[in-house]
């Protein structure tokens, strides 16, 4: 399959097209709460948030973690069972682990100062290439180009990309063009418009072509139809199970050392009993679609050293994956009812 050229449609143009985008921007662009920041702790948190998490669903969780833990100070001396807690619902809860562990570098390597240098921003915890140039463009407005799923899609538009961009040649070519449109000052702008670009005009399956500021330096024939990828590999289901045991107004709850590590779930269950389940949810896990199964158990289990009984009143300050909340949500509200 061919691709197109290695480098740019406009080198010669860079400057008009990112006049172009500038201006686009400026007018259009989205008034999003990390942006009225140059603060590099909380646009560090935004990032963290952001990943694998839409916008709109990230707002309300940055403005109260930023209340809970307004700096790196704060959050590193948290506990682990409150940055969970407030990290609930967000969901790829290594990400909140990843963010307390590089408020903790900061602290002992930085003296509480984030450098403006990506590669000791790369230093830090969960911290890739992009989550680097990210802080450092927006916190610092350094030259460090970006390329994410949607800053991605446009290059991979404007430059009619006909490999697959989930391959290394086509992260190559990628970064390589973000560094070509990049300019020397300006770049945080710069670097927001082509985000905004991306999620709001070029879209994945109806691109506005005819609102894109930029659409004169646009190679690609059939825009619908890019960036290509490799295909993701076949989701697999699995069916997890686990128990409700329940004491009076006390719950039993296991401390996760696996998937959710820390975090507090419904007790696992070897093998599943015979006996129909008293609930059964369905959610999305990466690769996975799991089943969580709930059966009943013996209140009269004795706890493990990893369980622990917990009354009804305490569960909401429990640190708890957003499956087993929902589930035990279900289950208590005829108890929570009366």
């Amino acid at each position: 399959m061919s691709r197109s050229a290695e480098i740019s449609p406009l080198p010669a143009g860079a400057g008009v097209f990112r006049r172009r985008l500038r201006n686009w921007f400026l007018e259009h662009g989205r008034d999003l709460p990390w942006r009225r920041t140059d603060d590099p702790y909380a646009i560090l948190v935004s990032e963290f948030m952001l990943q694998q998490t839409q916008v709109a669903t990230v707002i309300p969780y940055y403005e109260r973690w930023l209340e809970r833990f307004p700096d790196f100070a704060t959050l590193a001396r948290a506990e682990e069972s409150e940055v969970l807690h407030a990290w609930q619902g967000l969901g790829y809860y290594s990400r909140a682990r990843n963010l307390h562990a590089a408020a903790r570098y900061v602290i002992d390597r930085f003296h509480a100062r984030l450098p403006a240098d990506p590669e000791k921003i790369a230093q830090l915890p969960g911290v890739g290439r992009y989550t680097a140039g990210a802080v450092a463009t927006f916190a610092f407005d350094l030259p460090s180009s970006i390329v994410e799923a949607n800053v991605a899609r446009v290059l991979a538009r404007l430059t009619n990309w006909q490999s697959p961009i989930n391959s290394a040649a086509g992260q190559a070519h990628l970064w390589r063009f973000a560094a070509v449109l990049l300019p020397r000052r300006g770049a945080g702008l710069h670097n927001s418009a082509l985000l905004d670009l991306g999620a709001t005009i070029c879209l994945p399956r109806a691109p506005r072509c005819h609102a894109c500021p930029v659409r004169f330096f646009c190679r690609a024939e059939n825009p619908a139809t890019l960036p290509i990828k490799r295909k993701k590999p076949a989701t697999l289901r699995l069916t997890e199970a686990h128990a409700l045991a329940q004491r009076g107004d006390r719950i039993l709850l296991e401390q996760s050392r696996q998937r959710w590590r820390g975090m507090w779930i419904l007790p696992r269950l070897a093998v599943a009993p015979a006996q129909p389940p008293l609930l059964q949810l369905d959610f999305p896990f990466t690769h996975h679609r799991i089943t969580l199964a709930v059966f009943a158990h013996s209140a009269s289990t004795r706890p493990n050293e990893h369980e622990r009984w917990f009354a009804l009143p305490e569960l909401a300050s429990v640190p708890m994956p957003s499956p087993h909340r929902r589930a035990l949500d279900q289950l208590l509200a005829p108890v929570r009812g009366n």
